[in-house]
């Protein structure tokens, strides 16, 4: 398989991981722990190196 096509596949993986994510803190509606958001934080780093955006804007700092 190419690079190009793997780095596609690894997009599309991020992507769904993000909403995915951001789907369960919205059904948690601002009823998140301190222990879960930064566990949720901490999943989010470890996808990419611009997380701290992604971190701020979901309100998990």
């Amino acid at each position: 398989m190419s690079e190009r096509k793997k780095e596609i596949r690894r997009r599309r993986k991020r992507r769904a991981n993000y909403a995915a994510l951001k789907q369960k803190i919205a059904k948690a509606d601002g009823k998140l722990d301190t222990q879960t958001k930064q566990k949720y934080a901490e999943k989010l780093r470890r996808m990419s190196p611009g997380a701290d955006v992604v971190i701020k804007a979901l309100g998990l700092n």
